[in-house]
């Protein structure tokens, strides 16, 4: 008896030295704690405004279509200087829904309104008020797509991004733009039928918070 139970303080030291000589594990797309209560809206598409104080953008606007990601009516909203955010079968959830609330627009040209979201870090914060609420979202990852790969496109669309598998059951946001300037630097001129390139940035993040909508100062 006594040497089955050395044998076994043996073997569990051995897997803990094993377990930690693999190194850390990566984490998961970050989410809130299970037990955060966090109200959703309906997920119905509404225009809105969005706040990203870290990058000064305050109140853009953000108009809602029917469609899919850069797509032509998605290109056309874009080159007004604003926002677009896509919904339906293969586009996004509204502002505060369950799924991904997806946001693209400009990085280089017509105005270039995104031109400092790949630079957004782990835990900025991004607002999006719609009604009378205000969606408080924090940024947790970044990805990369690639318009020459239908796999790549399925993930950014994806409910839960990334994961086209899985069944959302939190708030996210992908905030996307061009990669032009970084394509251009590695000789990529790759460029679609709406002149983007290869590759976009996303920022992705999850809703956090449902908040009353601030009054616009003046008022």
């Amino acid at each position: 008896m006594h040497a089955t139970r050395i044998s076994a303080a043996v073997g569990l030291v051995g897997s803990v030295v094993l377990a930690l000589s693999a190194g850390p594990v990566a984490p998961a797309l970050a989410e809130p704690p299970a037990a955060t209560q966090v109200e959703y809206s309906s997920g119905e598409a509404r225009n809105a405004r969005l706040s990203i104080p870290t990058l000064g953008i305050h109140r853009l606007r953000v108009v809602a279509y029917r469609g899919k990601t850069d797509d032509a009516p998605g290109t056309r909203i874009q080159d007004r200087g604003i926002a677009a955010s896509s919904h339906g079968p293969h586009g996004g959830t509204g502002p505060g829904g369950i799924g991904n609330y997806q946001v693209t627009a400009h990085r280089t040209s017509h105005g270039g309104v995104f031109r400092q979201t790949p630079t957004l870090r782990r835990h900025d914060k991004v607002f999006v008020d719609s009604g009378r609420w205000r969606y408080v979202y924090r940024i947790v990852k970044t990805r990369w797509v690639s318009f020459r790969s239908a796999e790549s496109l399925r993930r950014q669309r994806a409910a839960v991004p990334g994961k086209p598998e899985k069944e959302p059951t939190r708030g996210f946001i992908t905030i996307s733009t061009c990669a032009t300037p970084e394509d251009r630097a590695r000789g990529n001129h790759w460029t679609g039928r709406f002149g983007n390139p290869e590759h976009r940035i996303d920022k992705i993040g999850i809703l956090v918070k449902r908040t009353d909508r601030p009054p616009r100062r003046g008022r």
